[in-house]
């Protein structure tokens, strides 16, 4: 969606990403998946995938559901504790949706992360291949804090902010919060009777930072305080994000009805947010020369192929953020590399059905994906910057 389309219609979205959180979908006194509500959900899921929206789902809850199996119910858990008990109940939890989705034949595919899978770039990359191929299939990923092995130093702290990192990581247009209160209010709406509901946000400003309370008690850790902290990575990605009452069955068809909600609308597109984060936002680690050929193909909107490369610079690995220069010298885009210097260095000039045979493994065809690429810009009177 352009910005002057983002609108508060779900179904204009192209690409959701649901989190769901833990008191929702686990049953707080017994431990188990509240299955009549996700079964509504997967109708919900079902519907926005029939009219060609690809989903992923961000889900809490694998600790709720664990710990009771393993007698650690009912008090805190130490660290060790709590991956124990994720560990337990992943299985319990995937297979839940995988029951819930298969009713309207979608095939659940269940990925693991940890905030080092989003910050380190070689990762990154390959957890977005990972999930862009899962959606080119028709899957729905299942995404999770890694908390069998995560640590305080390395987890996101709540799926809030995973959500928020998917959506960028995907390039998504919709991020979907489906949470214990219907939205972003003027103050405490359980303390404050004269609470307002805010319908729209359109930048997280201190008036608007101030209005965020704590989470309630019970077995969710976010609260309004990391919901911004996710609509202002949602926003700077160009991603709306809609915060929901998911308690009510069939959630998503609820905001499509025009159920009480905030939504957060940024001023781009997810596509132009990208580029101006690769474009400027991105320390380059090297340089990429391309021939005139390639020049003309990446104007074009394409990807720069291994044989529109004539040189490399520098010693960079896979994911890295470069500058792609003419053969002349002069800047003409960056972009993230698919390929570490020296792989590209084994293939750069052959065709794309020689990349295996040079490398021993068939990686993608593309050096850099038109997705991974901003290209400069010329300014009045600056024939060389961005």
């Amino acid at each position: 969606m352009s910005p002057e389309r983002q609108s508060t219609d779900l179904a204009a979205g192209r690409c959701l990403v649901v989190k769901i959180g833990s008191a929702l979908l686990v049953d707080e006194e017994t431990g188990a998946v509240r299955r009549g509500w996700l079964e509504a959900l997967a109708a919900d899921l079902a519907a926005c995938r029939s009219r060609g929206q690809k989903i992923l789902i961000v889900s809490s809850g694998a600790i709720a559901v664990g710990r009771r199996p393993l007698g650690f119910a009912k008090r805190a858990l130490k660290l060790e504790e709590k991956q124990a008990a994720a560990a337990t109940g992943m299985i319990r939890l995937a297979h839940a949706y995988q029951e819930a989705l298969a009713a309207y034949d979608l095939t659940v595919a269940q990925v693991l992360m940890t905030l080092d899978d989003s910050e380190n770039r070689r990762r990154y990359i390959n957890a977005r291949n990972t999930l862009t191929t899962l959606l080119d299939a028709g899957a729905v990923p299942l995404i999770n804090e890694n908390d069998t092995v995560a640590t305080d130093e390395i987890r996101f702290g709540d799926n809030d902010r995973l959500g928020a990192r998917v959506a960028e990581m995907v390039t998504a247009d919709t991020l979907v919060l489906l949470s214990d209160i219907d939205g972003l209010y003027t103050g405490d709406p359980r303390r404050d009777a004269g609470a307002r509901l805010v319908p729209e946000v359109r930048e997280i400003t201190p008036e608007i930072e101030a209005m965020a309370g704590h989470a309630p008690r019970g077995h969710g850790t976010g609260g309004m305080v990391t919901k911004l902290a996710a609509a202002r990575r949602a926003l700077s990605a160009g991603c709306r994000m809609v915060i929901a009452d998911g308690h009510p069955l069939h959630p998503l068809k609820r905001i499509e009805d025009g159920a009480p909600c905030t939504w957060f609308l940024p001023s781009a597109s997810p596509k132009a947010a990208r580029t101006r984060w690769i474009g400027g936002r991105l320390k380059p680690a090297g340089a990429i020369v391309v021939d005139s050929g390639a020049v003309n193909a990446l104007i074009r909107g394409n990807s720069l192929l291994p044989a529109g490369v004539i040189a490399i610079d520098g010693d960079f690995g896979k994911g890295a953020a470069v500058i792609v220069k003419t053969a002349e010298g002069r800047e003409f885009g960056r972009g993230l590399c698919a390929y570490s210097a020296d792989d590209i260095g084994k293939i750069m000039g052959h065709k794309t059905s020689e990349i295996e045979p040079r490398l021993g493994y068939r990686g993608p065809d593309e050096i850099i994906h038109a997705d991974d690429l901003a290209l400069a810009r010329k300014r009045p009177g600056n024939n060389d910057e961005r």
